[in-house]
């Protein structure tokens, strides 16, 4: 995944403790992604987009990527 901002469509499920837990991401080409792991979550600005969300550090197919809500 590129170091360049992509707005993707994201299959997320909510924990039974209100915790939004993203599950898999559609890339830019059509092809979907399982979230294979969320090493972290943390209220963080997306200095790129602008704006205050949570920041994800997730893996997809065993690379490191950071995904923003």
């Amino acid at each position: 995944m590129a170091d360049t901002k992509v707005y993707v469509p994201v299959i997320a499920a909510f924990g039974k403790d209100g915790l939004l837990l993203p599950l898999e991401l559609t890339w830019e080409d059509g092809c979907t992604y399982i979230i294979d792991r969320i090493f972290d979550i943390r209220p963080a600005s997306a200095m790129k987009a602008g704006g205050q969300g949570d920041r994800y550090t997730i893996s997809v197919n065993g690379q490191q990527s950071f995904l923003f809500f």
